[in-house]
C-alpha cells in the first residue's frame, strides 16, 4: 500500500500509554488501514513496548496475516500493514511473564468485530497474568465487560484453568470469540433503573488459605457495607481460593439492573498497605457512586464500548459518570480511521456519549 496513506500516530499524546497501541492496531485491521506509531509510551518510566503490547501485536498480525515491522520489548515505533480480517480459527499464545492477558486480548477483540457469524476464534494462552496492576482482570471482563459486549452481538467466553499473578504469571486460559449476527447491534445504555442484584467475586491464591481468614473478612465487610446503602438489594458474594504460582488477591463487585445495565467497581487488587476491611469498603464505595447517580456504564467499561459503538451501523448512546482519559483517547483515535460522528452531552450528573 502507498506509504503516503499510512496513518501516523504519536504514541505519547493524550493518555500516552499502551491503549494507543492496542486501539490503533485493532482499528488498523478493522478498517484495513496501515499505521505507523512513533514515540510509543515516550513519557512513561519504561518507554516503548512492554511484553503484553508486543505479544498482542504479534498475535494480531498472525491472525490477520498482517505485516508488522520488526519490534521488541522497548521498541518506540512500529508499522502495521493489515492483511485483512481475522483469517484463522485458532491460535496458541505463550507468555513468559506476568503480562496482563486482559490487555493482550484487547486488539484481538476489536479486530473480531468484522468477523462473520459463521466464523469462530479460539485463543489458547499459556502463561501471563489474569490479574495485574492498572489492568482489567479476566474475571471482571468475563462478568461485566464481555456481558455488555454480548448485548451487541459479540460473544467472548473466558475459561480460566489457572490464575496468574505478578511476578511469575503462569496462567492457563482459553478464550473463544464469535459473532451472533453478521453486524453489531447498537448499544443504548442511558438509564440505570432499579438494582436487582449485587454480585461479587473475591479471588485469592492458595498462599492466603490459612492467613487470618482474609477472604471471609473482605466478604463480611462488603456485605456489611452494602446493607448500609442498599439494604433491600439481594447480594451474592463468592470467595474462592485458587492455585497460582505467585501470591495474589483481587476482587470486583458488579450490579445488575432491571434495564439490563451492568455496572462494576472494575478490578481491585489487594496490597500490603491495605487492610481487608479497607479493601471491602473501597469496593462498596466505588460501586455505590454509580448507583446513587443513576449511571448505567462504569468508568472501566465505557472506554471498551467505543469501538463497538463506532463499528455498529446504528445509533448508540451511553451515559457515564465522567469522560475518562482512556475513553477520550479512544474517541480521539477512532476519528483517524472513521468519519463516524459522535456527540458528548453534559447531563445534570454525568455525560451522554452519542453516535449518530
Amino acid at each position: 500500500m502507498n506509504e503516503k496513506k499510512i496513518i501516523k500516530l504519536d504514541g505519547s499524546i493524550g493518555e500516552g500509554g499502551g491503549s494507543i497501541i492496542r486501539l490503533s492496531a485493532g482499528f488498523s485491521t478493522l478498517f484495513n488501514q496501515p499505521i505507523h506509531i512513533f514515540n510509543i509510551r515516550a513519557n512513561r518510566q519504561k518507554p516503548g513496548l512492554r511484553q503484553q503490547h508486543l505479544l498482542g501485536l504479534r498475535t494480531l498480525a498472525e491472525l490477520t496475516n498482517s505485516d508488522l515491522s520488526p519490534c521488541e520489548v522497548g521498541s518506540k515505533e512500529i508499522k502495521l500493514i493489515p492483511g485483512g480480517p481475522i483469517q484463522k480459527s485458532e491460535i496458541n499464545v505463550n507468555v513468559n511473564t506476568a503480562a496482563s492477558l486482559g490487555l493482550l486480548l484487547q486488539p484481538i477483540q476489536i479486530a473480531s468485530l468484522s468477523m462473520k457469524k459463521s466464523q469462530g476464534l479460539s485463543v489458547n494462552i499459556h502463561g501471563g497474568g489474569t490479574f495485574g496492576k492498572w489492568a482489567p482482570s479476566l474475571d471482571y471482563l468475563r462478568d461485566v465487560t464481555y456481558r455488555v459486549f454480548k448485548k451487541a452481538g459479540l460473544n467472548i467466553d473466558i475459561k480460566i484453568n489457572r490464575h496468574g499473578f505478578y511476578p511469575k504469571g503462569g496462567a492457563k486460559v482459553h478464550c473463544s470469540i464469535s459473532m451472533e449476527t453478521n453486524s453489531l447491534k447498537p448499544i443504548n445504555m442511558t438509564n440505570l433503573g432499579n438494582i436487582e442484584l449485587i454480585n461479587g467475586e473475591i479471588i485469592l491464591s492458595n498462599h492466603f488459605q490459612n492467613k487470618n481468614n482474609i477472604g471471609e473478612r473482605i466478604k463480611n465487610t462488603i456485605l456489611r457495607e452494602i446493607k448500609k446503602y442498599h439494604h433491600k438489594v439481594n447480594v451474592k458474594i463468592n470467595c474462592r481460593y485458587v492455585s497460582a504460582h505467585s501470591q495474589g488477591l483481587g476482587l470486583h463487585l458488579w450490579a445488575n439492573s432491571d434495564t439490563g445495565a451492568i455496572i462494576s467497581t472494575g478490578t481491585i487488587l489487594g496490597e500490603k498497605q491495605i487492610t481487608s476491611e479497607q479493601l471491602g469498603k473501597l469496593a462498596v464505595k466505588e460501586l455505590t457512586k454509580y448507583i446513587k447517580n443513576d449511571i448505567p456504564v462504569d468508568n472501566f467499561t465505557s472506554d471498551q464500548l467505543i469501538a463497538l459503538m463506532v463499528y455498529s451501523k446504528s445509533s448508540s448512546s451511553i451515559k457515564v459518570l465522567e469522560i475518562t482519559s482512556h475513553t477520550q483517547t479512544n474517541l480521539d483515535l477512532f476519528k483517524k480511521f472513521s468519519k463516524r460522528n459522535y456527540n458528548i452531552r453534559k447531563e445534570q450528573v454525568g455525560y451522554c456519549i452519542e453516535f449518530d
